[in-house]
């Protein structure tokens, strides 16, 4: 037991031999104040106002550890126990004269008041008011001592732990019980009498009776009425059958420090002072954190600079941007944790991809454990919408730019938004970038208009036009050049290695010349020399080679291991045969050749053809240093956190296009691990041709960021009317019009549009969503007008909106999903596949026609049937049609929502059921899951309470940080499981607001 629970019962200890016996009290009480029964009267008002201090025998106190009966060795419920006495002496006043009549006993009532309230009478409840003051003296000899009185006594060492539990309700119920005035200065007037004291009284007040009479009285008054004996005796053993709560000194103490801390810094917060509290207005706590977890001991100059701008601390919107690893997301952390914990409102953090979803979700989800905030992750199958109320914890919503826009819509249609207080959004440059960028508009225009008090951080390595930026989110702008690793940029022509120095007249200047020995074979195969700029890093230190394509990718990684020495071979060879092992758990035991042959070297590559999992695995084996070369796309620029000693570009093109500034930036920016590298090294390899382009490319300007609202039609300006109208935002054309001119679209409408107005846009998009029967109109009248009026959404259009569908596809979807009800096939989930997947796949699919032939004809006849059904016949196989999941506003489909929950389920992580809960912990794949159900751990909660230490020695090959990382996200969710049960218990038990009773209450008082 920890050093508090060992405290308390230490004390409870003391106490019961401390404790006088009854006879000792009636001993201590002077033979002159037994008064004669006529003055009886007078007595008891007397004594009732003025109490005299009492002496007891203070014994020696002896310290015993050990559990022992709470009631002492007198407690118990013997004929010669403490309550037997009680019940004695409770007769025996009884019998005298005028109180024989009576079947209640006036001289007990202030005894069982308390307990007539509560329904329990906390018998050494009066410990929270007196302590026994024994000095050092008093321990060595017994001599009698006035009791000393100690009202502010810690209850937690006066009270025994089995009261401990019925404190809170005796404290708070105090002023219910009809004590005395709190103008009595008498100590005894505020604070509960004791067992022994209104016995005392009791005693003073009558002669003793004899045993007969008193069992006659005690027959007489169980008759009528429950005795003080049964009061005490139930009273006791209700407290003695509590559970004893543990309690953690020390843990009370940090927890009692951390809430004082925030206390102060939301004051900090709120007012206009200079003082920034232990940690940027938060408490010491969150630094001692990120020491703990990060590593971090200070920060950069510019992020104190950044952190402690006037915009920043009157909550201004504000945009900053600083090159790749300058440390941009830690400003925006702290921001987060002062809205998470000072102001008490909850945050969404919106990031570009699904995989720097999950990294964050793992590095701040120990935070969250640790500071009282649930982490939620927003990306994939995962999230609920609208997500869940939290009675007492905020929530922290890290969220992909899809997800990012549902959950907005799901807050705003709820009335919720005003409890975001906080938007961070990484890679604000995206903004510009196809229907992504038209997505994360739409998400930040709504929340302008929505919710004033919602504060929104932009971030980015690559902005230009920071202006029209700054217009639209009406922000503030911060930049800085800083980076804490310096990087050196070079060229290589041929085997001539140049450092591009702006300084220079052609922007570039030779630093050396290449040595590396080749053979003439070796030639043929690397005339780029990438084997000599490899090997000069690798093994020791990590490299990326960034390719055009992806079979690029693949080519490449092969050639460099061909050449490589067999030496490679041994550095961490054991840790290599791991990686291989796990690839082929989470790819079914198959294998891709090239991957077999590059791993065992510590080379691997990295693009989109890899499934999530493999993914995973390879960067986790990359991150640890298992892995050493990735050969990979331009994608990885953007993507998880991967920094390399050196960043070599195969060329200075990206699929068939010239590589632009922006994404040069991107993969440049990788080079440079800080805290670990004291310099990194970029070197783009290009041909004599291209010499001139790639010198403009690194003196150019960044690429502007303009807005794709209109260029995506039916994914961006139609989509956002369809919900502005559905979320009812905006219902007629003036309001429309108004919002649109606050979006970047409206700010840049004089650049981008020279054709049309954005009024004339804006017509015809409405015209178009009610012409497909998305929306409708109230009245029409007449051409002029025809737009004036209020626009309604259809059924059909809010199941487009909430399902995200692309409005091109929506009216063949709901005719595929119709024709699915006549005759719904389910001998197999090929029916529900189909119906499932999303229309635009089929541009993008481009199979082999003989294989799809060969799989067709081996089709079971349901399966068949199912193609018979959709209009695939075997005449005609290269027809193809899909179809995409549909939300519940459609009642008429309501079998579908039964049937694809487990389908979404199934797809989503295609394992066996048993593996399916332990899957949903970020840093779990299919391996892992097995590995970990095969130890024991086969649910949530197992994870949840897992000691990270076992862990590393159970499971093979799980580091000590992978360990941490896994049971701090099992707990995080099921913090979250639990607080949703809650939510979900509270509203069953809640009145509701249009009760009846209640609705007829108000109308009245109105």
């Amino acid at each position: 037991m920890d050093e508090g629970g060992s405290r308390i019962r230490r004390r409870v200890s003391v106490r019961k031999r401390n404790r006088p016996s009854l006879e000792g009290v009636f001993a201590a009480s002077p033979a002159t104040e037994l008064k004669h029964r006529d003055e009886e009267k007078e007595d008891e008002e007397m004594v009732a106002g003025s109490r005299r201090r009492k002496t007891v025998d203070v014994q020696p106190v002896e310290i015993i550890d050990s559990e022992e009966d709470m009631f002492g060795d007198y407690d118990s419920f013997a004929e010669n126990s403490f309550l037997a006495q009680v019940d004695d002496l409770e007769q025996k006043y009884l019998q005298l004269p005028e109180h024989r009549n009576h079947a209640t006993d006036h001289a007990t009532e202030d005894l069982c008041s308390e307990s007539d309230k509560q329904n329990t009478l906390n018998v050494t409840a009066v410990g929270d008011c007196t302590e026994l003051n024994i000095d050092d003296h008093t321990k060595k000899e017994s001599r009698h001592e006035d009791v000393s009185i100690e009202p502010e006594a810690d209850i937690l060492y006066d009270v025994p732990s089995s009261q401990v539990l019925f404190f809170e309700n005796l404290h708070n119920s105090s002023s219910d019980l009809g004590g005395p005035s709190t103008e009595e200065k008498d100590w005894n007037s505020s604070c509960p009498k004791t067992v022994n004291e209104e016995l005392l009284v009791n005693s003073r007040e009558q002669p003793q009776q004899t045993v007969e009479s008193s069992s006659k009285i005690r027959t007489s008054s169980d008759a009528n009425r429950k005795s003080l004996k049964d009061h005490l005796k139930s009273t006791m053993t209700g407290n003695a059958k509590a559970q004893t709560p543990i309690f953690s000194r020390t843990k009370q103490l940090k927890e009692t420090l951390l809430s004082e801390e925030i206390n102060v810094a939301k004051k900090t917060i709120e007012s206009s002072s200079d003082d920034l509290g232990p940690f940027y207005s938060l408490p010491s706590k969150v630094r001692d954190l990120y020491v703990q977890f990060k590593g971090i001991e200070k920060l950069y100059e510019w992020q104190h600079t950044c952190l402690t701008l006037k915009s920043v601390q009157e909550r201004k919107n504000l945009i900053y941007s600083l090159p790749t690893s300058g440390g941009k997301t830690l400003v925006a952390e702290i921001l987060m944790l002062q809205e998470l914990l000072c102001r008490r409102r909850d945050v969404l953090m919106i990031l570009p991809y699904v995989a720097i979803v999950q990294e964050k979700i793992s590095g701040l989800s120990s935070f969250g454990i640790e500071l009282g905030f649930f982490v939620e992750e927003y990306a994939g199958s995962k999230g609920k919408f609208p997500p869940i109320k939290r009675r007492e914890k905020k929530s922290l919503y890290i969220a992909t730019i899809e997800k990012g826009h549902s959950l907005v819509n799901s807050l705003i249609e709820t009335g919720r938004i005003s409890s975001l207080g906080l938007v961070v959004v990484d890679e604000l440059h995206m903004i510009g970038e196809g229907t992504r960028g038209a997505i994360l508009e739409m998400t930040l225009a709504k929340i302008l208009y929505t919710s004033k008090m919602t504060q929104i951080i932009g971030m980015s390595a690559t902005l230009n036009n920071v202006e029209d930026l700054q217009k639209f989110l009406q922000a503030e702008y911060y930049t800085s050049q800083f980076r804490p690793v310096e990087l050196k940029e070079y060229m290589k022509i041929n085997d001539t290695i140049y450092e591009v120095d702006s300084r220079a007249e052609n922007g570039m200047t030779f630093s050396r010349l290449l040595n590396y020995k080749y053979s003439d074979t070796l030639k043929k195969m690397d005339p780029d020399h990438l084997v000599a700029l490899v090997t000069e890093v690798i093994p020791n230190y990590s490299c990326l080679v960034f390719c055009p394509t992806k079979k690029n990718c693949e080519n490449v990684a092969e050639m460099i291991c061909k050449s490589l020495s067999k030496e490679y071979l041994k550095h961490k060879e054991k840790e290599k045969q791991e990686v291989i092992m796990n690839l082929k758990n989470v790819s079914g035991g198959n294998l891709c050749r090239v991957l077999k042959r590059t791993i065992p070297f510590g080379v691997a590559y990295h693009h989109s053809g890899l499934t999530s999992d493999e993914r995973k695995l390879l960067e986790e084996a990359y991150s640890t240093g298992v892995l050493c070369l990735f050969t990979c796309t331009s994608t990885l620029a953007a993507g998880v956190n991967l920094p390399a000693r050196r960043v070599i570009l195969r060329a200075p093109y990206v699929a068939k296009e010239f590589l632009k500034r922006n994404q040069y930036k991107q993969m440049i920016g990788r080079a440079g691990r800080a805290g670990i590298d004291s310099v990194g090294e970029s070197i783009l390899i290009l041909q004599e041709k291209d010499k001139q382009q790639v010198l403009e490319l690194i003196s150019k300007p960044l690429e502007n960021c303009y807005s794709h609202l209109v260029q995506e039609f039916t994914k961006g300006i139609q989509t956002l009317f369809l919900s502005l109208i559905g979320l009812k935002i905006a219902t007629n054309l003036d309001d429309i019009y108004h919002f649109m001119s606050g979006t970047l679209f409206g700010v840049q409408q004089k650049v981008l549009l020279k054709e049309k107005s954005l009024w004339e846009i804006t017509m015809e998009s409405l015209r178009y969503l009610t012409e497909k029967g998305l929306l409708r109109k109230d009245t029409m009248y007449g051409s002029e007008e025809e737009f004036q009026n209020n626009f309604h959404i259809t059924k059909l259009g809010r199941a487009s909106f909430k399902g995200t569908i692309d409005l091109a596809y929506c009216d063949i979807l709901y005719r595929d999903l119709k024709k699915g009800l006549e005759g719904l096939v389910l001998e197999s989930l090929l029916h529900l596949i189909y119906l499932t997947t999303p229309y635009d796949m089929a541009s993008q699919c481009d199979p082999d026609w003989m294989i799809y032939f060969r799989q067709f004809n081996q089709l079971s006849p349901a399966e068949q049937n199912v193609a018979a059904l959709v209009g695939v016949s075997e005449n005609y196989i290269g027809k193809k049609a899909s179809g995409q999941a549909i939300r519940k506003e459609l009642e008429e489909f309501w079998v579908y929502r039964a049937l694809l929950g487990e389908l979404t389920k199934k797809l989503t992580y295609c394992v066996k059921a048993e593996l399916i809960p332990l899957m949903e912990v970020t840093g779990v794949l299919e391996g892992r899951a097995r590995q970990l159900y095969s130890a024991g751990y086969k649910s949530l909660t197992h994870l949840a309470n897992a000691n990270p230490e076992v862990l590393i020695r159970t499971i093979d090959h799980l580091s000590r940080c992978q360990a941490k990382q896994i049971v701090s996200s099992a707990k995080m969710l099921l913090h979250e499981k639990a607080e949703a049960l809650q939510e979900e218990v509270e509203e069953l038990l809640r009145l509701p607001s249009d009760f009846p009773g209640i609705v007829a209450s108000s109308t009245e008082k109105a």
